[in-house]
């Protein structure tokens, strides 16, 4: 019963507490069903900046945050500094943090971007919007907690500042167990 009301309360404290930007990443994205809370997160393939493919499914048994942003969102880039200390923080746990950038030309505006606000969690490229639209993701940055099993727990809208200690600690209960 105290993990459950932990649980509740943890994921409470996660609610948008920050400032959302109103844009679109693209008109043609329209907002879709998918990323819906107590679902299995859409299974989406991505290319890193390296060209790697990556899928959502390669993460099982690790708690992902995931993170959907653009360089020309000011939130965006507002939050990223504490994105990264949570990252750091989060290290030796069964956890991993990606950054799914939605621009049409990512390949060639997230370099430039990471030299300014630079950061060590992977970054991903959903240039066709393909993730964006099964996530139904229509607002940046949007971010879904994602459980070991696959389960979207959380999605918050807007930037907020993850490294504040109730986060941690919900996101440590969440990989530890």
């Amino acid at each position: 019963m105290r993990r459950v009301l932990f649980l509740i309360v943890a994921g409470l404290l996660l609610l948008p507490v920050s400032y959302t930007s109103a844009g679109t990443s693209r008109p043609d994205v329209e907002p879709s069903p998918g990323g819906k809370v107590g679902s299995v997160a859409p299974e989406v393939s991505l290319k890193t900046l390296d060209g790697k493919t990556v899928s959502l499914s390669d993460y099982r048994g690790k708690v992902v945050l995931l993170n959907f942003w653009a360089t020309w969102c000011p939130p965006c880039a507002a939050e990223m500094p504490s994105m990264e200390r949570l990252n750091k923080a989060m290290l030796v746990y069964d956890f991993v943090m990606l950054a799914l950038n939605v621009e049409e030309n990512g390949a060639q505006v997230v370099p430039a971007f990471l030299k300014n606000h630079p950061h060590s969690f992977p970054v991903l490229l959903d240039s066709d919007a393909k993730a964006q639209k099964a996530f139904g993701v229509f607002r940046f940055p949007e971010t879904f907690i994602i459980n070991k099993d696959g389960v979207i727990l959380n999605h918050i809208l807007g930037a907020r500042e993850w490294d504040e200690a109730t986060t941690i600690d919900y996101l440590k209960f969440l990989a530890k167990g």
